[in-house]
């Protein structure tokens, strides 16, 4: 068990849409390893970002 790990507080302003999904993109990339999906890939891509 890490012991770093702290709780989050102090959430004002509360983070908006577009924010929550730039951040899902960063973390989709990030696990991928692509920057850019291929077309083959480009709608499960698209996907784990949305949801």
């Amino acid at each position: 068990m890490c012991r770093s790990i702290r709780t989050l507080f102090n959430f004002e302003p509360p983070a908006t849409k577009e924010e929550s999904r730039a951040a899902a993109l960063q973390f989709v990339r990030k696990l991928s390893g692509f920057t850019q999906p291929s077309r083959a890939n480009e709608a499960a891509f698209d996907r784990a970002i949305d949801t």
